[in-house]
């Protein structure tokens, strides 16, 4: 069930965490998998807890990277370390972030929309048990972004 967005959530709610491991191999789809492991545990309020590994290519979008061309998206071809993945995940899809290492140590960063594994990839997920999150469309920023609630 979608929720009407309210922005005002100034006071945090305390849950409980539990965690969830899992280890990626060569030619895994990184986001669809943690969607999916998500999803198949049946988890309501998931959030990336750690993710190391690496990867051959990735789709990261910019934050308005240029006036001209605002939230522009680019298509890494590369083997990649990842340094960090960070995010939520709600029954509504994923919200990550990720930053990249290329081999000359140069980093790359953004909104994480899809990274293929080249080694592996590492990744621990947690979940708030006494919360649900959702993501109901923001009419302020355009952006579907998240709600938290009780759990019933």
């Amino acid at each position: 069930a979608h929720t009407e967005f309210s922005s005002s959530m100034a006071v945090p709610t305390l849950s409980s965490v539990q965690c969830f491991a899992l280890r990626l191999s060569p030619g895994q789809e990184i986001i669809s998998e943690i969607v999916g492991a998500v999803q198949r545990a049946g988890l309501r309020a998931a959030f990336i807890m750690t993710c190391v590994g690496s990867c051959t290519s990735a789709t990261v979008r910019l934050a308005s990277a240029a006036p001209k061309v605002p939230n522009e998206i680019i298509q890494l071809q590369q083997c990649m370390e990842i340094l960090s993945l960070v995010g939520t995940v709600s029954p509504d899809g994923p919200h990550l972030h990720v930053s990249l290492g290329d081999a000359q140590g140069r980093v790359v960063g953004g909104h994480a929309i899809a990274m293929t594994v080249f080694t592996t990839a590492e990744i621990v997920i947690g979940e708030c048990v006494s919360l649900v999150f959702a993501r109901p469309h923001d009419p302020q920023t355009g952006w579907d972004e998240l709600t938290v609630a009780p759990r019933p």
